[in-house]
């Protein structure tokens, strides 16, 4: 089975600039973790934009759309910052049906060494393999459906949005 990745930056790819303390975009790691998990899978890794997910526009997120749809691809994984993670589930969601999309994120960069990234993404590709059609979001272990999924910023955790 066959599987397209799409990257469109978030925490997940940012690099930390040790001489002004900012971080930044430079280049996905998403190839370099693959690696470090072995994963053997048939994956296409596209690059569609290295945004933070505060800039991810109604505009960025119908890129995201078009690049679903046009995908040969009935599953799909996106990377993305986790801020507006369930907006742009909730966009996608709302239009997309005959496949399966996965959004995943990190709440810590993959460079600082104690990133949750790399579990998120594992958990995004099996759960793109095992879910029936639809969107999710994949963190912290869990799936949730697009239209039941909210981050809680106290807690740093995704949970379902009905759920306080």
């Amino acid at each position: 089975m066959k599987m397209r990745v799409l990257v469109t930056g978030g925490t997940f790819d940012k690099e930390y600039n040790e001489l002004n303390g900012e971080l930044f975009f430079k280049d996905t790691h998403l190839r370099e973790m693959l690696r470090l998990g072995r994963c053997h899978l048939d994956l296409d890794v596209q690059m569609l934009m290295m945004i933070d997910s505060l800039e991810m526009t109604d505009e960025r997120r119908e890129i995201v759309y078009r690049h679903c749809i046009e995908a040969a691809d009935e599953r799909i994984v996106i990377t993305h910052g986790t801020d507006t993670m369930e907006i742009t589930a909730r966009y996608l969601g709302e239009r997309l049906k005959d496949q399966t999309v996965v959004l995943t994120g990190a709440m810590v960069p993959y460079t600082f060494g104690s990133s949750d990234g790399l579990f998120n993404l594992g958990s995004a590709l099996a759960f793109a393999q095992s879910m029936p059609h639809g969107v999710y979001v994949a963190m912290n272990g869990r799936c949730f459906d697009w239209h039941n999924v909210r981050k809680d910023r106290s807690t740093g955790r995704f949970e379902e949005s009905a759920a306080r």
